[in-house]
């Protein structure tokens, strides 16, 4: 667990640096520098090879980097997330968890809270209001046997 602590510390200082504005005027002052030392090295394919080289080392440890940080706070946002929609009276707990999911299920919820924002819009265009707690219906149209069960019972 330590090395994990170590690397997600690494990862999260290092990310937090990248993205100040200190450290890119750094590299465009790298970049300036070595355009400008062009002439000195006769613009060989040795000085390319140092910025092509540079550049990819860079970007590729970057890129994982960056993901491992990015990784961590979507994890800890849809735990924060979960736990107002727990917390909340009238949500629907059903939405814990969500991106758990796989594609069509995603699908059917996006479909219903899609309809509902339609429908709230058009509450308001009437002068109505767009608060409300409606029931999510987790049945789906392929689940058209499932549903008739239901209703029979």
């Amino acid at each position: 667990m330590t090395n994990n602590n170590w690397f997600s510390k690494f990862s999260t200082g290092l990310s937090t640096m990248a993205g100040k504005p200190a450290t890119f005027v750094i590299a465009v002052v790298l970049v300036v520098v070595w355009g400008i030392s062009g002439p000195m090295f006769h613009f060989s394919d040795t000085w390319q090879l140092v910025i092509n080289t540079s550049t990819t080392i860079v970007t590729f440890l970057m890129v994982f980097l960056i993901q491992n940080t990015q990784n961590r706070d979507t994890a800890a946002m849809q735990i924060k997330l979960d736990e107002l929609i727990r917390a909340l009276d009238g949500a629907h707990n059903a939405l814990l968890d969500l991106e758990e999911l796989n594609e069509k299920d995603l699908g059917r919820f996006r479909k219903r809270y899609e309809q509902l924002a339609e429908e709230a819009r058009g509450a308001l265009r009437k002068g109505g209001t767009d608060t409300d707690s409606p029931f999510i219906d987790e049945s789906n149209d392929d689940d058209n046997d499932v549903n008739k069960k239901r209703n029979t019972h």
